[in-house]
Formats: structure tokens, sequence, C-alpha cells
């Protein structure tokens, strides 16, 4: 038999279809010469990969450059046609994704500018009592809060917050609002949201300092209906907001609806001129919250009870008490953060016309708090809290998570002119001053755990006029976040 006739060796000079064979067929770089047959069989093998019908002749003994040339044309537009296919799919498919710190999120098309975020708040908490033996408190765990929400934006105009509570006794709303978002400079918030009086009351529920919200929060409202035009100038350096709302009375959300056909208006301002500018005060803000209305009624939502860090109630009106007339607020306010260190302060004055039959007075409540941190582990400390530890908990011990030492203390002051009228001396506390320490582990950026001991002192609120027994609560808290 005649001997074979090994073909010679061919270099492939066409660079295009060069790139497409070695993009296809995985090749080296550096594959520089194959021999006819050699380039037959990876043809071969690409075209079942692609599902691309080879033809009759191929890898036939006679098969030439023309041959495999035309194949290779072949291959290359069928990966042109996949990449076509690949991106229009991905034109027309919304994006999900699902991450540890950001829950879940649905998300239109490109542009994008249709969104929906599923996100939730749990917290479970512990609350124990020293010594109550005068104003017995109840030692328990329950769940404080169980908050899923849904948020988002509805085209570049409308975004949304829906956020029920489903810890108590009854299922709420705690905020259901829409945003028309005609510019950074103006936004329109319609529906039920927090009140922008306070500043320890308009951080999120799970940022806070400590457990609980100190005593001069116990001067601001919580949520309230109505609308409020918001937005941020000079580079987010200083922000506004400005409603008329129903009305909430001090350390509670307003009612449903509103009782006395009377409205309240509360503004804030806002201002971190460092913001943008680095240096040691980059972190310092500060400002001013106010409201003003009239409110006209009795019985819990026309007039406020106060309560300590320890959630026990220390002061209330009379039941025959009346507001009747004008109430107004004010509130400046600071923060400041540097690296590990952070420190939030503010004062709050609260007045309210009262009455009890003919006999009218406007009594003003005044509170301050002063709370500072240390994260121990040297995270940044915010507003928002911790927001992710360098290292992050594992079980193994490779790493430990954030720890983060707090400490608060306030005093909230009764107008002295509200007895013995218009409150009970021998019932109720005439100022209360409270200090508090608190240690927060921030595992993961979902996970929580927090320890806080709270002591509150009273003027008064005990019988012949003695002062009411300290209060001295130790509380815990396993928070699940995001």
């Amino acid at each position: 038999m005649p001997n074979r006739v090994r073909r010679p060796l061919v270099r492939l000079t066409t660079a295009p279809l060069w790139a497409a064979l070695a993009c296809a067929a995985g090749l080296p770089a550096h594959a520089a010469e194959l021999t006819i047959e050699q380039l037959a069989q990876r043809l071969k093998a690409i075209e079942q990969r692609l599902g691309t019908a080879a033809p009759a002749a191929a890898g036939a003994e006679g098969e030439g450059l023309a041959d495999l040339d035309q194949r290779l044309r072949i291959i290359e537009r069928k990966l042109e046609l996949q990449a076509e296919e690949s991106a229009a799919k991905a034109a027309s498919t919304p994006v999900v994704a699902l991450s540890a710190s950001k829950g879940l999120s649905i998300k239109s098309p490109p542009p994008g500018d249709v969104e929906v975020k599923f996100k939730a708040l749990v917290q479970a908490d512990g609350r124990f009592f020293i010594g109550d033996s005068q104003v017995p408190q109840n030692d328990t765990f329950l769940w404080r809060r169980i908050q899923p929400s849904i948020e988002g934006s509805w085209g570049s105009l409308v975004g949304f917050r829906i956020m029920p509570e489903f810890a108590g006794d009854s299922a709420t709303i705690n905020d259901a609002y829409l945003d028309l978002k005609f510019d950074p400079r103006a936004t329109l918030r319609i529906g039920k949201f927090k009140s922008p009086v306070g500043l320890e009351r308009l951080q999120s529920s799970g940022s806070t300092g400590l457990i609980e919200l100190g005593l001069a929060s116990e001067l601001t409202p919580n949520r309230d209906l109505g609308l409020q035009l918001q937005g941020e100038f000079a580079g987010s350096t200083v922000s506004y907001a400005v409603g008329v709302f129903n009305g909430a009375v001090d350390g509670r959300d307003s009612p449903t609806a509103n009782p006395d056909n009377e409205f309240e208006y509360a503004g804030r301002i806002f201002l971190e001129p460092w913001k943008n500018a680095g240096g040691a005060l980059q972190g310092l803000g500060f400002g001013l919250g106010a409201s003003a209305g009239d409110r006209a009624g009795s019985g819990n939502n026309f007039l406020p009870r106060y309560r300590t860090p320890g959630q026990s109630q220390f002061f209330n009106y009379r039941s025959t008490v009346l507001a009747d007339g004008a109430t107004r607020r004010w509130s400046p306010q600071l923060y400041f953060y540097r690296n590990a260190f952070g420190l939030l302060g503010e004062y709050v004055s609260s007045s309210q016309e009262v009455r009890v039959g003919a006999v009218r007075e406007e009594l003003d409540h005044r509170a301050w708090q002063v709370t500072a941190g240390l994260v121990l582990t040297g995270e940044d400390a915010g507003y928002r809290g911790v927001a992710r530890p360098n290292h992050p908990f594992t079980v193994d011990g490779a790493g430990w998570g954030a720890f983060e030492l707090v400490a608060r203390y306030g005093r909230l002051e009764i107008d002295d002119a509200a007895f013995p009228r218009f409150a009970d001396p021998n019932a109720v506390a005439a100022a209360a001053r409270s200090w508090g320490l608190g240690l927060n582990w921030y595992l993961t950026s979902n996970l929580k755990l927090v320890a806080n001991y709270t002591q509150t002192q009273f003027d008064g609120g005990a019988a012949a006029g003695r002062d009411r027994e300290d209060e001295k609560a130790f509380f815990t808290r396993a928070q699940l976040a995001f």
C-alpha cells in the first residue's frame, strides 16, 4: 500500500475566524499551527456543541481550507445569533436579587425604574426589673417588633412604602405612604409616617443606641397622618421637611382619624455643613424641629402620658382635664460621628393649653438627653448604627463581629403648674432622671444582640409627697433586620 502522505502544517491567519474558533473551542491563545485534520476534528466537536449541522463532507480526506473557512463562518454567525438572543432576553427579563443584607428585590428590565423591595425587622426582647417591690413590673419575654415591609419605586416619579406591625395584640399599619419625587429638592410624601420633629424618633427602630428611646423622645410625636414636602440642597448638606398632619400627642401615634377637626403643622431643618468637605467636622449635623397646632378633647388621643426607658408610666393627667387650645413643640438637636465615636443630643419643649372647668393653664414640659457611643472594634459609628462589621461572626471563631458600648443620660421635667389641679402629686412624678448603659453586638450586618441596663429616679410620684422608688431595668434584645 502506498505510504499515507501527511498533510502539511497550515498557519491560520484569518484573525476574526481564529478568534471565533478559539472562543468557542476554548483553544489557548498561543496555538498558532494546526494540521487540517486536527482543525477539522475540532470544528466538528464545536459544531456538535453549538447544534450547527456540519456539511456532508465534513472531516473528509479532501476537505480544504475553503471548506474549513465556510464552516467557521457558520459557527461565527451562530455565536452572533446566540449573543443577540441573550441580549434580547436580558432586556425583557426582570432582575431578581436576594442578599443577606438587602433582602429580596425585583427590578423591571432596563431602565429599571420599577423596583419592589421586601424587607423585615424582627425584635425579640426580654425585660427584667430589679427591686420593684413598691411599683411591681412584669418580667417577661415579648415580641417587640415584627415588621415586614414592601417599598420601592413605580417609575421615576412615584416611591412607596408599606410596613405593618404584627407584634402585640393586633396587627396595625405603621408606615403607609407615597412619595411623589418631583426633584431631590422637592418630594411630596402623602400617608402615615414619622413626624419630622424628634432626632432620636426619626432613627430607624433597629438603629437606636439603646433598646428603648430616652426621656426627651417622650415629648416628640411618633407617626402621624398627613402630607409633607421634603428635600435636600447643596450636595445634601441642607435637608428640610415641612408638613400638615392630623396631630399626635407626645410620644404616640396619631389616631386613624382627626377627632377634633384640628390640624398640626410640623417641620424640621437640618444642616451638615462639612458633610462633603472631609476633616474633623465631617460628621457634624445640627438642626431644629418644631410643631404647632390646636387640640381640643380629653383622653389618650388628646393628652400625653409619659413613660420611662423601662416603659413604665410615671405621669398622666387627671381624668377631668381637657386639652383646650394651642399645642407647640420645639427641639434643637445635633449629632456628631467621627470614626468609631458617636454623639447624639436633643432638647425638647412641649406645651399644651389645658382646662379643668373654668380654670385654664398653658403647661410647658421640658426634656433633654445625650447619647454617646464607641465602637470597640474600630468600625465607623453612624446615625444608622454600624452598617457592617469588619469581621462578621463565624462559628469557628474566625470573626467576632462588631461591639459598641453606648451610654445615655436624660431628664424630663413636668411644669410645676400641673400640680395639684391638673395632675395628682401622690400618683405621678414631677420629674424623672434616667441613665443607661448598653452593649450592642453586631454579629453580621443583619443580626444584632443587645443588653441594656437603665436606672430612673423620680421627684415625687408616691403618697404623702414621697419620691417613687427607682426603676432598675435590665433589657435584652435579639434583632434580625434585612
